[in-house]
C-alpha cells in the first residue's frame, strides 16, 4: 500500500505530485531543486549552492519517511549545463562518502523555474 510523504522542511510540490511516495520498503522521491522551504526562493550562489540545497531538501524528505541518505539506492541528476558536472559531482560526493548509490546524470534543455540542478532519488528501508 502506498503512502504519501510530506514535510514542511522541503519545498512544496510545484504541481500535482507528492514530495515522495512510500510503497512497501521503497521510497520514490520526486525531483528536488534548490529552493528553500522557508522562503520558496532559490538559494543564492549558483549551481554549488543549489546542489547543497537540493541534497538538504532530499535529506528532509527522507527524514519524514524515517530514512537517511544512506538509504538511497539510486539517483538521477538533471543539469541545465553539463559544464557544471564537476562542481555538482564534488558537492554530491560529500553527501555520499561511503557506499554511494547508483546514479545517472543528464543535461536537459530546461528545469523548473530555471533551476540549474534537479535530483530525484529512490531509497529502501
Amino acid at each position: 500500500m502506498k503512502k504519501l510523504i510530506h514535510t514542511d522542511h522541503a519545498p512544496k510540490a510545484l504541481g500535482p505530485y507528492s514530495q515522495a511516495v512510500l510503497d512497501g520498503d521503497t521510497l520514490f522521491l520526486s525531483g528536488q531543486i534548490g529552493i528553500e522551504a522557508e522562503t520558496g526562493k532559490f538559494v543564492e550562489g549558483g549551481v554549488e549552492a543549489q546542489t547543497h540545497r537540493v541534497l538538504k531538501n532530499i535529506a528532509a524528505v527522507l527524514e519524514a519517511a524515517a530514512m537517511g541518505m544512506e538509504n538511497i539506492v539510486k539517483t538521477t541528476i538533471y543539469l541545465a549545463s553539463m559544464e557544471d558536472f564537476q562542481k555538482v559531482n564534488e558537492i554530491y560526493s560529500r553527501y555520499f562518502v561511503k557506499n554511494p548509490p547508483a546514479r545517472a546524470t543528464v543535461e536537459v534543455a530546461r528545469l523548473p523555474l530555471g533551476a540549474l540542478v534537479e535530483i530525484e532519488a529512490i531509497a529502501r528501508k
